[in-house]
């Protein structure tokens, strides 16, 4: 299949920028009055609206211009780390937590990872897909077209298989593509009494089942002293190494330790970092490890948001995700917590667009072909209704996409 889309008023392209380090906003490489030609789903041209339109009638290529006066082109978003993947909520943790109970102490009697795992457990495959399906959708229309899923719900092999086998088909079901990832080392389960124990058990019974299964290629762990400590960590992820997965680590949520785990091992990001100090920062700039901050989860906690712009002045590439989960960071609005950690972090227009865009496919080993809009690249593209981008994030998650292109059709809002 082969299209032109357009005409854009602008076409925010994101290439030729650097995946580390500080963005300018007058780095960003902006096509004005722009078409985008799209052949078997990847995009093959950009530039002048009407000089690809005479190209395009002279090779009988299919005109797609919009009825529509002034529209913006980004890439597809990216939200490279979330939970949707769950049955319930944690409504009840929540109204205890603004009421000025600690994260911990909600876990420690009852609440917690737990709860949603209890829940988790009692949802058939189908109702679990059904779920993933819904959220996938939600963040489609924002303008998100990549979604990374974790497990973690189900902590026993039986249980963690069927969360991934949802995802599996979700996958199938959905119009954005979802990144399945391993979380079964996402705390100690009911069943165990020790935290080795567990993992070893984990890396042995469950880890050859996804490979065999071609259930995801990405196993994660969270390192904390409550969680998981590093030396065990440690241990397990090189497991799943030689098993060929690729790594990502919740890391510094609540104590330090994780992402230096995560820069030693060359996992691929390390995600969270509120935490972090400046030794920790200093090593991930340094690292080719994607720093991923996660704004909805410090708005659910109350708790400050990672060092975004410490990251970013250090020469790290710094990602932005929701976090969207049942317990911490039930939002999942992608565009008002990038917006809201903007404001906070004092963030450029092109730190923030970088950080959902082709940052955030480095976190996920994707931005070889997602991320961007230039050719060859997926023709993932989301479309609003303004004539100057910066309105995007200047109305704080407000504006959303009227269209996005995604799987070479129409997704219209």
């Amino acid at each position: 299949m082969q299209v032109l889309l357009g005409k854009f008023a602008q076409v925010l392209t994101l290439r030729n920028l650097p995946f580390k380090g500080v963005l300018k906003d007058e780095q960003l490489e902006i096509i004005e009055n722009a078409g985008i030609w799209i052949k078997e789903g990847k995009i093959w041209k950009l530039g002048d609206f009407e000089l690809l339109a005479q190209e395009a009638q002279k090779q009988k290529v299919e005109v797609l211009e919009f009825p529509y006066a002034n529209l913006v082109a980004l890439p597809g978003f990216i939200d490279c780390h979330t939970h949707i993947c769950f049955a319930g909520n944690r409504a009840k943790d929540y109204a205890l937590r603004i009421a000025g109970e600690s994260y911990l102490n909600i876990a420690k009697s009852g609440g917690g990872i737990l709860d949603s795992v209890r829940k988790t457990r009692n949802a058939t495959e189908a109702e679990l897909t059904e779920n993933v399906c819904l959220r996938a959708d939600f963040l489609l229309k924002q303008g998100i077209t990549t979604i990374e899923v974790k497990s973690g719900y189900g902590l026993s092999v039986e249980e963690e298989l069927k969360q991934l086998r949802a995802i599996q088909r979700a996958d199938l079901q959905t119009t954005p593509d979802l990144v399945p990832t391993c979380l079964a080392a996402h705390t100690l389960p009911f069943e165990f009494n020790d935290k080795k124990t567990y993992l070893d058990h984990i890396a042995k019974e469950l880890l050859p089942i996804l490979v065999q299964e071609k259930l995801c290629k990405r196993v994660d762990i969270f390192v904390e002293p409550t969680a998981f400590p590093v030396d065990i960590a440690k241990e397990y992820l090189l497991k799943a190494q030689s098993l060929g997965f690729e790594l990502t680590i919740h890391a510094d949520q609540f104590n330090v330790g994780g992402s230096h785990l995560a820069v030693e091992l060359g996992a691929c990001s390390a995600d969270h970092l509120e935490a972090s100090t400046n030794i920790e920062i200093q090593r991930l700039a340094e690292s080719e490890t994607v720093a991923v901050v996660l704004p909805g989860a410090s708005l659910g906690l109350g708790m400050n948001f990672a060092p975004a712009r410490k990251l970013l002045d250090a020469g790290a590439c710094v990602a932005i995700s929701t976090d969207w989960n049942p317990g911490s960071a039930p939002m999942g609005d992608l565009l008002l917590q990038a917006s809201v950690i903007a404001a906070n972090q004092k963030l450029s227009t092109a730190e923030t667009l970088a950080g959902i865009t082709f940052r955030a496919a480095k976190a996920l080993n994707l931005h070889q072909h997602k991320g961007r809009l230039q050719e060859g690249f997926s023709a993932d593209i989301a479309i609003f209704a303004t004539n100057d981008y910066r309105e995007i994030l200047y109305w704080q998650g407000q504006m959303k996409p009227i269209i996005v292109w995604k799987n070479d059709k129409f997704v219209e809002f």
